[in-house]
């Protein structure tokens, strides 16, 4: 079971982080680019608003979106606005996600997100987590993957390790971290556990940030250690 009330909490304090440290740009930092190839702050920031509204839509039995096409082009159309202007909006879908999140209802129904993709309601404010924190990593304003919370990073490995779970493009592998916790990824329906335990596939090591943003597609994984091969490449998320 996901805590929804608490990871709404999370939402908060995230979006909280992210407004405050945006508010100390200047105003032509909104044009320069992001870490995302391609976009500028001003699209991310786009994005985190449009995607907060689409969580909303999720919540009301809508579309998230109304197509790709429209989803792209919403935030092609907000990107060059003032940062005042992306203030404001990131704040007030912020407030139009926590309102909606807040009502009572069936935590445990099953909602549709983007792509046909299917989860249980309880599970948007930690999907909306997700947005926040690795989007304020993003805009290249000085918070790291170092910098995110370590609750959060964990969960994160754990979720999209589970993501390329029996994936078939991705060759069963082990991740260890530098705890010493191990986490079975990739295509493990060709292995056993024993197998992976023993180190007889790919083992890959690194601190929790260099494995994060590897599976996340923030790094190329060069600070990675690999046994047993070499490191593959993951499909996109």
């Amino acid at each position: 079971m996901m805590d929804h009330a608490r990871d709404l909490a999370s939402v908060c304090e995230a979006t909280d982080r992210l407004l405050s440290a945006v508010a100390d740009l200047e105003n032509a930092a909104v044009t320069e680019p992001s870490r995302l190839p391609g976009w500028t702050r001003g699209h991310v920031l786009a994005h985190l608003a449009r995607n907060a509204d689409a969580l909303v839509n999720v919540f009301e039995g809508r579309p998230m979106y109304i197509s790709g096409e429209t989803r792209d082009a919403d935030i092609e159309r907000d990107a060059p606005r003032p940062l005042q202007t992306h203030l404001a909006d990131v704040r007030d879908s912020a407030h139009r996600f926590q309102d909606t999140a807040s009502l009572s209802q069936d935590w445990s129904r099953t909602v549709e997100l983007r792509n046909g993709v299917l989860d249980t309601a309880d599970r948007l404010p930690w999907r909306r987590w997700i947005e926040v924190e690795l989007h304020h990593v993003d805009l290249g304003i000085g918070y790291g993957l170092e910098d995110l919370p370590g609750e959060f990073a964990q969960r994160e490995i754990n979720f999209l390790a589970n993501r390329f779970r029996d994936h078939p493009g991705v060759p069963a592998l082990m991740i260890r971290q530098d705890d010493g916790r191990l986490i079975p990824t990739g295509d493990v329906r060709s292995t056993t556990p024993e197998r992976l335990e023993n180190g007889e596939h790919l083992m890959i090591t690194g601190t929790r940030a260099d494995l994060l943003g590897w599976l996340a597609g923030r790094r190329d994984g060069t600070a990675l250690g690999v046994e047993g091969g070499t490191l593959p490449s993951l499909p996109p998320l």
